[in-house]
């Protein structure tokens, strides 16, 4: 599979960009219909989701513009999924206490979706 992104970087931008919506709309549709199983503060779903939708467009533009040094772009993207993460983990100590379990599981789920395509984004540029 590395080997298939290796060959056309472009797909990592479609795979990134495709997530990025997924959880922008999960954020901002699917979790404030049914926060009440969930407990995230509105304003944090909102921020999260217009930031996954900023990814996101980066990364379709990244898909449907770019022919060539794509390397630099991916590594933005990748370190940008990363910074991410770590702002939606922070997020996630600081309203532990009035999250549910299906809450704090959902958001650690997307964690390591995201830290997962980070590392094949960066780790395909490694080698």
């Amino acid at each position: 599979m590395k080997k298939l992104f290796k060959l056309n970087l472009r797909i990592l931008f479609l795979v990134d960009g495709l997530g990025a919506l997924v959880t922008a709309v999960s954020l901002f549709v699917i979790l404030k219909i049914y926060n009440e199983y969930f407990r995230m503060p509105q304003v944090v779903l909102n921020y999260l989701s217009i930031i996954a939708v900023l990814l996101s467009l980066y990364s379709m533009s990244c898909f449907f513009l770019l022919k060539s040094r794509m390397q630099i772009f991916l590594r933005i993207i990748g370190v940008a999924n990363l910074l991410y993460c770590c702002l939606t983990m922070g997020i996630l100590i600081y309203n532990y206490q009035v999250l549910t379990i299906l809450g704090a599981t959902y958001f650690l789920t997307e964690i390591i979706i995201i830290c997962g395509l980070a590392f094949v984004e960066l780790n395909t540029l490694a080698n």
